[in-house]
């Protein structure tokens, strides 16, 4: 299986976002053993290189990590450094694109219409990221595979455990998820296990969505 094929394989990567330094590993640890097969950490966050390195020597080979919020090439030459595998922006920047790919890693960028997925594309994007997918919904998706069936996509941001179905229905390959993966009470609580249980839940309804494709 190749690191994109285990990135998506959950159907689900989760976008860590300004945590604490000191959370990064548990919370890690409980979504990886929910079953999420991606790791993201934005690069807006507390010491994120120092946190991708350690993710890595944590997992190693098990997941994917890679950073998020990657807004120009140097973010992502230092990230992918750090030990990056994949580099996520919320934006369409053909010299991002080109460093991530020059360095042989997986690269998914923001897109909000039909003309930014096919240049990502012939950019050389993996996949693009479609943001912020709770303002575009699942009829974007659907709608644009219609012409565009060779794009994959991935919606992120907002995404929940209601909308994941419709996403996937509609044709996305995995889900990007932050702040509705990432409960806020359940961290602020250090209940692990409960963090765990919901990641459960999130890759169950993707895979079960996914199998129903």
């Amino acid at each position: 299986m190749s690191r994109f094929e285990t990135l998506i394989s959950s159907g689900v990567v989760a976008v860590i976002r300004k945590q604490p330094r000191e959370n990064i590993v548990p919370l890690a640890k409980a979504l990886v053993s929910g079953g999420v097969s991606g790791l993201e950490v934005t690069m807006d966050s507390e010491d994120a290189l120092g946190a991708i390195a350690e993710l890595r020597t944590q997992f190693g080979d098990e997941v994917v990590i890679g950073a998020g919020t990657v807004l120009d090439a140097e973010q992502a030459v230092a990230a992918i450094q750090a030990g990056a595998e994949f580099i996520f922006a919320p934006i369409l920047h053909e010299p991002t694109i080109r460093a991530a790919k020059r360095h042989g890693k997986i690269m998914i960028p923001g897109i909000f219409t039909p003309t930014e997925a096919q240049q990502a594309v012939e950019w050389g994007a993996d996949m693009v990221k479609a943001f912020p997918a709770d303002v575009l919904g699942p009829a974007f998706i659907k709608a644009v595979k219609g012409p565009l069936s060779h794009i994959k996509i991935m919606p992120t941001g907002g995404v929940d455990l209601e909308t994941i179905d419709g996403f996937i229905k509609a044709g996305a390959l995995a889900v990007g998820a932050g702040g509705p993966l990432l409960r806020k009470d359940l961290i602020e609580a250090e209940d692990w296990s409960g963090l765990e249980q919901h990641a459960a839940a999130f890759v169950s309804q993707a895979k079960k969505s996914l199998a129903g494709n």
